[in-house]
């Protein structure tokens, strides 16, 4: 808070000037500084000084040696610093009326922020194991189930074949199925039938989402033939580069002019989790993330700068940047990374495209027409220059005025039209009123 601003440049709540502070009394009766003060203000002392305006601190604190403020010494004249000034009551420049705002929201206004993204859902792996155990633990099963029913007889003996039943079902010449073999069979059974649940084969660039219940369980991003458990729901996502060509959307720019775009996204699913449980359809919320954004950038800036030099959207660099910077921070809460955000197309609406062509003709015809004048009006003046020094005379204005004149005209004028320059007598008398 600067304390040396003149009271009058102060809001009109707040009072002209802050009332010093009154000193500490010394054993004497009076304070020090104000001996000072009063021997400085009389009328017998040297000239007039302006009295320092000391502001109220707080109680018992000590002076600050790097602080501006400085006041006189007691007795030698020395110079120590004032203590620092207090913080403020009142605000002197409020930014909003306080009774104006809403109970709970903030009184300046503040911009608008993409979503905030759920710390606690990321993608993590899911516990699994190789294909080749699975397939493993099917064979296995498949061969008990075999040697259980040929051992109680259920499967028919070949006699090429060795000879492996039970001794009760070669003596019967019948199946003997007993509970400890239907036990075993249906564990067996089991085994098999929990091997083939499991196994799911994962191609690259593919991921799966295990989620029990609707709680998430991982992400399989492991390629190639993987057994997980089978009670898991797996929701198959694609996690590869991905590209996306817009559609042609009609936004408008800074002047109100509808204009056409159409765009490349180039982007990928970074965060399964969040792409599959944050939200319902990741496509779609892309799509509707480009609309949006493309209509905020678009309106920050004109199409096109021919009349007044600056930015424009055909500026296709800082178009796909802006455009790729706010995308990329909109999706990023749903899981998704954007690479590039790339302009295909950008042209004026139909029903505004043939007069905006006209409008920027003339403005670079007139633009062109500026240029040529220009260079014809430094080649006449170079050319009357090097005739001057030529010939080794100055000419006077008129005959200066007239020669620039012929050469402007000749520089200027279409090739096969005769142009004639009135004489400077006449159009001295032009100017007067008289005729020519």
């Amino acid at each position: 808070m600067d304390v040396t601003r003149d009271s009058s440049q102060r809001p009109d709540h707040l009072p002209k000037a802050l009332p010093p502070a009154l000193p500490e009394r010394s054993a004497s009766g009076s304070s020090p500084l104000a001996k000072v003060l009063r021997t400085s203000g009389s009328a017998d002392s040297g000239p007039a000084t302006t009295p320092l305006r000391v502001l109220p601190g707080p109680a018992g604190s000590s002076a600050d040696p790097r602080d501006p403020l400085e006041a006189v010494g007691p007795a030698t004249g020395t110079v120590q610093p004032a203590p620092p000034p207090p913080a403020p009551l009142v605000d002197p420049f409020p930014v909003a009326d306080p009774e104006a705002v809403p109970a709970g929201m903030p009184a300046a206004a503040t911009s608008r922020r993409p979503p905030r993204a759920d710390q606690a859902l990321r993608e993590r792996n899911a516990a699994g194991l190789p294909g080749w155990v699975a397939l493993l633990a099917l064979l296995l099963g498949t061969a008990a189930v075999l040697l259980v029913l040929v051992r109680d007889g259920v499967v028919p003996h070949w006699d090429v074949l060795p000879d492996l039943r039970a001794d009760a079902a070669r003596a019967s010449g019948r199946a003997e199925v007993t509970g400890r073999s239907v036990a075993a069979v249906t564990a067996a059974g089991l085994l098999v039938v929990l091997a083939l649940a499991g196994l799911l084969a994962n191609a690259g660039g593919e991921t799966r989402v295990l989620t029990r219940w609707g709680r998430y369980r991982g992400t399989v991003r492991r390629t190639g033939l993987v057994w997980v458990n089978p009670l898991l729901r797996r929701r198959r996502v694609d996690v590869r580069l991905r590209h996306w060509r817009s559609e042609p959307a009609k936004v408008v720019d800074r002047t109100g002019t509808p204009i056409v775009v159409r765009l490349l996204i180039v982007w990928r699913v970074k965060d399964t989790a969040r792409a599959v449980l944050a939200i319902e359809d990741h496509e779609r919320y892309l799509r509707e993330q480009v609309q949006a954004v493309l209509t905020r950038t678009a309106s920050t800036l004109p199409c096109d700068s021919n009349a007044a030099p600056g930015p424009a959207l055909r500026d296709g660099q800082w178009f796909a940047d802006e455009l790729t910077r706010a995308l990329a921070a909109e999706v990023a809460p749903a899981g998704l990374e954007v690479y590039s955000a790339q302009p295909l197309a950008l042209d004026y609406a139909p029903e505004v495209a043939e007069s905006m062509r006209r409008r920027r003709l003339a403005d670079l015809d007139a633009g062109l027409r500026t240029v040529l004048v220009d260079d014809a009006v430094e080649a006449a003046a170079l050319a009357v220059r090097r005739l001057e020094r030529a010939t080794a005379h100055e000419l006077d204005e008129a005959a200066r005025s007239a020669l620039m004149e012929h050469l402007l005209v000749a520089f200027v004028a279409p090739a096969g039209v005769a142009a004639s320059v009135p004489p400077p007598a006449a159009r001295a008398g032009r100017k007067e009123g008289r005729p020519a």
